[in-house]
């Protein structure tokens, strides 16, 4: 796999789409919280793939690519107990 199909790269942070996957589980309860425009629906339908909640984000705030893909790298990378408190 290339570093471009593996990976989200914004700046010095990057999300491997094999961690979000890994994470899932762990993630899924505060992405809710942290976008509250995504339903339920669109949560069971990221199941931790990174394109698809990319896209999520796209289509219920509007963000183009750049932001929707720093905006999820922010999420994943942030320390759990940071996620919780800001949610």
């Amino acid at each position: 796999m290339s570093s471009e199909q593996g990976r989200i790269e914004r700046g010095e942070k990057t999300v491997n789409k094999e961690i979000l996957k890994g994470k899932w589980l762990k993630l899924k309860g505060d992405v809710r919280h942290w976008w509250n425009k995504l339903t339920e629906d669109d949560v069971d339908q990221i199941q931790g793939d990174t394109e698809t909640f990319i896209g999520k984000l796209q289509e219920r705030y509007g963000f183009g690519r750049e932001q929707a893909e720093k905006e999820l790298t922010e999420f994943v990378t942030m320390p759990d107990r940071e996620r919780r408190r800001s949610a």
